[in-house]
């Protein structure tokens, strides 16, 4: 694993093409950090509250080895049909017993609740990488799809061993 990472022997990919080639979504080879994911979708529930999510939009992420990139838009009920935007990104990485995720929930403001699969669609057409569409997922304000949610997140962290 060393040499993908940009150890000797292996030279660190510096073109676009390498990059992308290096980064994934669902290879096998590279786990990624499952424990990211749960940790921003836990920071997300705590800030704005399960009664408040409308949507949550859950991005595939950039993944290599035991590193991870990801981000997950949500839109909250507002005034009447417009839904307030945030998203919430993280960085994750563990090496061996040593986990970090970073998470961070940034507002992005109002939109139309009607416009909002269009965003969405216009976020992954200008994503360079191809990781590919979001996991949609309607909460409607509801705390069971949440901890469904959580506890599906929490099974993948157990089935890889972690």
């Amino acid at each position: 694993m060393r040499g993908r990472m940009g150890g000797r022997g292996s030279p660190r990919p510096h073109t676009p093409a390498e990059l992308r080639a290096g980064s994934t979504a669902d290879d096998p080879a590279d786990p990624g950090v499952p424990e990211g994911l749960a940790t921003t979708l836990a920071l997300v529930r705590s800030r704005l509250g399960a009664d408040s999510i409308d949507r949550l939009w859950i991005f595939p992420p950039m993944t290599r080895g035991r590193r991870e990139r990801g981000l997950v838009a949500i839109s909250c009920f507002a005034e009447k049909e417009r839904r307030r935007l945030f998203t919430a990104a993280y960085q994750a990485r563990r090496r061996g017993l040593d986990l970090g995720v970073d998470p961070e929930l940034v507002e992005q403001g109002l939109a139309p609740a009607d416009s909002l699969a269009r965003v969405m669609t216009g976020v992954v057409r200008r994503e360079s990488l191809h990781l590919g569409e979001p996991r949609e997922i309607v909460v409607g304000g509801d705390a069971a799809t949440l901890d469904r949610l959580a506890a599906e997140l929490e099974e993948r962290v157990r089935v890889q061993g972690l």
